[in-house]
């Protein structure tokens, strides 16, 4: 993982789940970690215990719907480190739900944090990786933007469809800037992400499919890893990784 080395990595949703253990990995492996979230106590601690070790870490408290929050992100990480390698869009939600419930309030949310908050944290650092004429972007989709979880999870595959879309998109813009895209789909990954349905079915749906299946964080936060860490010139574009006895 020498390539990880000094990389500046800016990562949201770092309070919890995939962006902590994420940020704890990588700086172990050497990378300044920029920690984004709502949670700013638990952010702080998170700081604390990477420096602690040796690191290197600063907090910023971010809400990825507001846009102003993103570009102020980026520039405290400029401000701090001097520079953006990697964005990991890791930020967003899950409030499960059949589409009859009419779950209208949380369609909204889905959209504001799992789309825009992708989009909005591309246009933050995209203008500093193509001054570098490098970067790294890394954005989380899910197994449910690659296969619709119909009867509960319609609009939150929707917006991880649209993900997708967005990486490849995206990556073939920025190939000539030297800037690289990354797409994750994880599968049943031990989150907070799976109590965030208000709906009791779904909610019970969910966190039995959880019990049954889930693996540690961990998992994502090393095919993260696995692919900064390549040469510069080899772009390792899409990732999807599962429990071994997940079907879905």
């Amino acid at each position: 993982m020498q390539a990880i080395q000094d990389k500046v990595v800016v990562i949201t949703g770092a309070s919890s789940g995939l962006g902590e253990a994420t940020a704890r990995y990588l700086a172990s492996q050497g990378a300044k970690v920029v920690l984004a979230a709502r949670r700013v106590e638990r952010l702080s601690k998170l700081v604390t215990h990477i420096t602690a070790a040796g690191g290197h870490a600063v907090a910023v408290a971010t809400d990825v719907s507001q846009r102003t929050d993103l570009n102020r992100l980026a520039d405290q990480a400029i401000a701090h480190f001097g520079r953006i390698d990697v964005l990991v869009n890791n930020a967003g939600i899950m409030p499960m739900a059949a589409m009859s419930k009419l779950k209208v309030d949380e369609w909204d949310q889905m959209i504001d944090v799992n789309i825009k908050g992708v989009l909005y944290g591309i246009a933050a650092v995209l203008p500093t990786m193509q001054q570098q004429q490098s970067g790294h972007i890394i954005n989380l989709s899910s197994v449910a933007g690659l296969k619709v979880a119909a009867g509960v999870g319609t609009v939150y595959s929707a917006t991880k469809f649209a993900v997708k879309a967005l990486s490849e998109g995206l990556r073939e813009e920025v190939a000539a800037d030297n800037i690289r895209v990354t797409t994750l789909y994880p599968g049943a990954i031990a989150s907070e992400l799976v109590k965030g349905s208000s709906d009791t079915q779904a909610a019970q749906a969910m966190q039995a499919f959880y019990d049954a299946f889930e693996i540690s964080a961990d998992a994502v936060a090393h095919a993260i890893a696995y692919a900064i860490a390549q040469p510069a010139d080899v772009a390792v574009n899409e990732i999807t990784l599962r429990p071994t006895r997940q079907t879905f």
